[in-house]
């Protein structure tokens, strides 16, 4: 017989963080109040303690930090890109120094294990300004002509699910480019955007290259509309998106739109089982499910599912859900009220629309915005579990008994964001991939990411790329 063990809380301190009780605005290289004084707080989804407040920016607020990177667009763009590299390679180097301090700030304010920010996010984010900063020379050698050049002001807006990597995605080729930035981080994850902003005058970035500033939708709205800005970049869900695409029509302004999706992670008969339930925990179950191109529709071949069933049961059972802070968690925090209500909602609608649900027995925290790993099966392409993108930790199973049928079931969504495929023949693996409409196709893995590597979607995920040499396209005037 084999024990099991118990792991040890280890938790992972608080104080390498000061987190001041309010912040402002970024603009213009300095901190100021909202032009008429509003505020709004920011909470842990952990345990719903107010961690700040912020400042919530006006109209007038957008326009003047679109005027300061206007301004400091002539200056920005006419340097050499070998000095504009130099200023990202000392933000690269101090997200290294300062990445603990980063990954607390970004676990209490998101809800995230305290893993997946040490040891996924930061170490990516230091990644994309450091290989951006080696593109800043080379535009010219990037494959968009001779003389590629900045398009000016980019308005950034970024979801909360990953705050610091989206800013990352956005920012670094953005300013390698020679464009000045806008960015707007979503309303509940505010601070480490904040925090970068400290970054850029650690750095000595000069005033107005990038401005933050905080708000909901409407500084978002704002933001997009503002007839000062010349290229708009968007990451979060299908139906901002396509209000976005709707206010930028016939402006001129660049668009690029990182949206939702319905990722399938298909699970062929000869795929090794166990390395394919890792793959599948790890695109549903990472960072609760809230990640955009997470493999939340389970597709396995007929006749191995009770065995895959089974081993995925097992695994499930043994995943940490709890304190975001604890090293041992694998399973944290949902990142708000809001978010929780409409992954319970749709969870509810797979149980009454006949689909069979099962979770592992797991104690919830009594504070905070939980929900336990949940799989569905009898699932069917009519379930709204199936169709609608839930974006939380719940995973529903299909079947299927040839690779056509694979692949049919697979594109039947609205969404074409990301794939998986488990099998040991390299020819299958090659032959189905090609016929996945989906802008990311992982062969047995799931959610790797390399600044080398282009990232976006089809269909209703969204159009244009980050990422990779293709990244630095949408800021450029090609």
């Amino acid at each position: 017989m084999t024990m099991a063990f118990d792991y040890a809380p280890a938790p992972e301190s608080r104080a390498v963080v000061d987190i001041a009780p309010s912040y402002g605005l970024f603009i213009d290289g300095e901190f100021r109040e909202a032009s008429d004084g509003k505020v709004f707080k920011t909470v842990s989804p952990s345990t719903e303690e107010v961690l700040s407040e912020v400042a919530q920016a006006t109209e007038a607020d957008v326009d003047a930090a679109v005027t300061a990177a206007r301004k400091a667009f002539e200056k920005w763009s006419a340097l050499p890109g070998s000095e504009r590299a130099k200023y990202l390679f000392r933000i690269a180097r101090i997200i290294q120094e300062r990445s603990r301090e980063l990954a607390v700030l970004e676990t209490l304010d998101n809800g995230k294990p305290i893993k997946e920010t040490r040891d996924a996010d930061l170490p990516l984010v230091a990644a994309h300004f450091f290989y951006y900063a080696g593109w800043a020379d080379k535009l010219e050698h990037a494959g968009f002509g001779p003389d590629p050049r900045p398009l000016g002001v980019a308005g950034q807006v970024i979801p909360w699910n990953f705050p610091l990597l989206m800013l990352a995605w956005k920012i670094a080729p953005a300013l390698a480019a020679g464009n000045t930035v806008v960015l707007k981080p979503a309303e509940t994850t505010p601070l480490s955007a904040l925090f970068f902003a400290d970054i850029c005058r650690q750095a000595g970035l000069p005033k107005g290259v990038v401005n933050i500033l905080t708000g909901d939708g409407t500084t978002g709205a704002a933001l997009v509309g503002h007839d000062g800005i010349d290229k708009v970049a968007f990451t979060g869900s299908t139906a901002v998106g396509k209000a976005i695409a709707r206010t930028v029509a016939g402006t001129g302004k660049k668009l690029t739109l990182e949206l939702g999706g319905k990722g399938a992670n298909i699970v062929f008969d000869d795929a090794p089982v166990d390395q394919a339930v890792e793959g599948i925990v790890n695109g549903i179950f990472f960072n609760q499910g809230q990640v955009c191109c997470a493999g939340s529709r389970l597709l396995v071949q007929e006749s191995i599912q009770d065995e895959l069933m089974d081993a995925l049961k097992r695994r499930m059972a043994t995943l940490r859900v709890g304190d975001p802070l604890d090293k041992n968690t694998d399973v944290g925090a949902i990142n708000s009220a809001e978010q929780l209500a409409r992954i319970t909602e749709l969870a509810d609608s797979g149980v009454a629309e006949g689909a069979e649900r099962w979770a592992p027995s797991c104690e919830l925290p009594s504070s905070g915005y939980w929900f336990a790993p949940t799989v569905f099966t009898n699932v069917t392409q009519a379930h709204r579990i199936a169709r609608e993108e839930i974006f939380g930790p719940v995973l529903s199973v299909l079947t299927f008994r040839t690779p056509a049928e694979a692949v049919a079931k697979a594109n039947n969504s609205q969404y074409g964001l990301s794939a998986g495929i488990w099998t040991e023949k390299g020819s299958r693996m090659l032959a189905v991939a090609s016929k996945l409409r989906a802008g990311v196709v992982w062969a047995n893995t799931f959610n790797k990411f390399d600044p080398t590597s282009p990232f976006g979607g089809y269909k209703e995920s969204g159009f244009g790329r980050e990422g990779g040499r293709h990244g630095l396209e949408a800021y450029l005037d090609v």
